[in-house]
């Protein structure tokens, strides 16, 4: 009976520790989420951005729709800039003639044929003239929209021949050729955690281990959570990573790092007599 108690017992241990290895490393490949060692993760672009309109204009054209990709100062939208073309056109007529005014004024001026004032007021006009010709184009250089960096479009907010007016969100962009992995990581790992420590990343979308390191460190702690941003990159190209993927990140070396070596506390265990006692003689 004994010996049958001892056999229930080893196996009941060998039964706990399976399932603690299995939740701390899970697969051989990869990292499992109840892994206390392990820090969740997502996966950002290096550069995002979202184009806004900067006239009220209908769209011309797009000729890039979601998920395709652009090289930098490839066209992403033009408009319909009939309109402001005309204000151009005006803007500078009215230069022109505020030119030959002020150019006439300063000849009669000579021959004492006007004053000072009108000779002041028309060049005045032609600078406001000259003003009014930078704002026209201005207006005329955002009927077409460029892509700032290379990448993908994530998607379009609107369609060709609708109407848009200034500010309106046209387009949302990310650079899918380098990636960024932010991590939140307890307060506590200021202690180890430092720009080039290295880590590997698993993903739960691909179920693949990617090898990254530290790059920067957040700026502030929150109070709150207890809490640290901190940001990695991956140290090879990746070709099946989207930006949004999630998944856990293990550090293997967790080294505390010492910016000042303090004086170990060591309480005196020697009796010091005070002056103040007396021994009592019979």
């Amino acid at each position: 009976m004994r010996y049958f108690s001892r056999q229930v017992l080893g196996c009941l241990v060998m039964s706990v520790l399976l399932i603690t290895g299995e939740m701390s490393f899970g697969k051989s490949r990869g990292i499992q989420s109840s892994d206390l060692n392990a820090v969740r993760g997502v996966v950002k672009p290096s550069q995002e951005a979202v184009i806004s309109s900067e006239l009220q204009a209908r769209v011309k054209t797009m000729p890039f729709r979601d998920g395709q990709w652009f090289k930098k100062g490839e066209l992403l939208i033009e408009f319909d800039c009939a309109k402001y073309w005309a204000d151009l056109a005006a803007a500078k007529a009215e230069l022109e003639a505020r030119e030959k005014t002020a150019v006439n004024n300063q000849e009669l001026a000579k021959l004492n044929g006007i004053g000072q004032l009108e000779v002041d007021v028309s060049e005045a006009e032609m600078k406001q003239a000259k003003a009014a010709v930078r704002s026209a184009n201005v207006a005329v250089r955002h009927c077409k929209i460029t892509a700032p960096f290379s990448g993908r479009v994530v998607k379009t907010l609107v369609h060709p021949h609708e109407s848009v007016n200034p500010y309106d969100e046209v387009m949302s962009l990310l650079n899918d050729k380098t990636f960024e992995i932010e991590l939140i990581l307890p307060s506590t790992s200021l202690r180890w955690v430092t720009k080039k420590s290295t880590f590997k990343f698993f993903i739960d979308e691909t179920q693949e281990l990617y090898l990254a390191e530290v790059i920067e460190i957040g700026a502030r702690v929150d109070p709150v959570s207890q809490t640290i941003r901190v940001f990695g990159k991956f140290k090879e190209q990746l070709q099946d990573v989207l930006a949004g993927m999630s998944g856990s990140a293990r550090f293997v070396d967790r080294k505390v790092t010492s910016k000042t070596d303090k004086p170990a506390f060591n309480p005196s265990i020697t009796p010091v007599s005070s002056t103040a006692s007396t021994s009592l003689k019979p």
